[in-house]
């Protein structure tokens, strides 16, 4: 089996998501027919995936790429999408502020969207290292657990909210389940964020495999990481930056609540002559 260990993630993932679902459709069903449950709830967790797709590439106001202005990238985009098994990806161009670039969906329906300025930082070989990363989020899936595990803490949160809250429709019952939607909400991060962290790495070994040049990569997310930490750089949208190469500038709190590995970790597994 290919990278176990994020499939074991990505199950227990599926697993968390299935029994909220699950529990939510025990707690409705003296409302309704428990089929007519089951299918709203299949239809709401397949509209909430199409919507974070949907608002991840507007948010970075993603646009047809331009090919016939790069077409070199493209050829090389085309030729990984058919080694890696993802033929339908597209490849779309976006801004975000910092040489950035991003993957949502899933085989057949994928979006890869690279930001403007990472066309003008990198050179072809770095570029084609960024874009196999992105492809490999979308062979391995893991961006659809990425899309529907920074929601579910929102919703496992605000139910916990409610459930507390009426329960007890006092002050001190709303100010408890307030504290408590929060803990939830971190707990489950906490969760989410471990698998976004592996998948990283998984995704840049796949990357160097499939171009047989890890240094190209290495390059890539050096030059990223430099002009990304810059004093005068903005910060990665918080609405992408989970789904992103580059996370965002890293505090003490980005730190302990990281989306990504620290970036040094990354380029000492693909290439460690750089860092000397």
């Amino acid at each position: 089996m290919r990278h176990p260990g994020l499939k074991i993630r990505m199950a227990v993932s599926g697993v968390v998501l299935f029994a909220f679902y699950a529990a939510l459709v025990t707690f409705l069903e003296p409302l309704a027919d428990l089929p007519i449950l089951v299918g709203l709830t299949l239809l709401f967790v397949a509209g909430q995936y199409k919507f974070a797709k949907w608002m991840a590439i507007r948010s970075v106001d993603g646009e047809a790429f331009p090919a016939e202005e790069y077409p070199e990238v493209q050829e090389r985009f085309d030729r990984l999408c058919a080694d890696m098994g993802v033929e339908g990806t597209r490849l779309l161009v976006g801004e975000m502020g910092v040489p950035n670039a991003f993957a949502v969906g899933r085989k057949g329906g994928g979006v890869v969207v690279v930001s403007d300025t990472l066309l003008q930082l990198l050179d072809t070989d770095e570029l084609e290292g960024v874009l196999a990363h992105e492809l490999a989020h979308v062979k391995n899936r893991d961006s659809i657990v990425m899309l529907l595990g920074q929601s579910i803490a929102t919703l496992v949160s605000m139910t916990v909210f409610f459930v507390v809250a009426l329960a007890d429709d006092s002050i001190v019952g709303t100010l408890v389940g307030w504290l408590l939607s929060i803990v939830v909400n971190a707990i489950v991060m906490i969760f989410v964020l471990a698998i976004s962290r592996y998948r990283e790495y998984v995704a840049d070994s796949d990357a160097a495999e499939y171009t047989d040049d890890p240094e190209a990569l290495a390059r890539a997310l050096v030059k990223i990481d430099e002009v990304g930490h810059h004093e005068d750089a903005p910060d990665v949208d918080d609405s992408v930056g989970a789904l992103c190469i580059f996370g965002g500038k890293r505090g003490l709190l980005s730190i302990l609540f990281a989306t990504h590995p620290p970036m040094e970790k990354r380029v000492a597994k693909l290439a460690p002559s750089l860092l000397d």
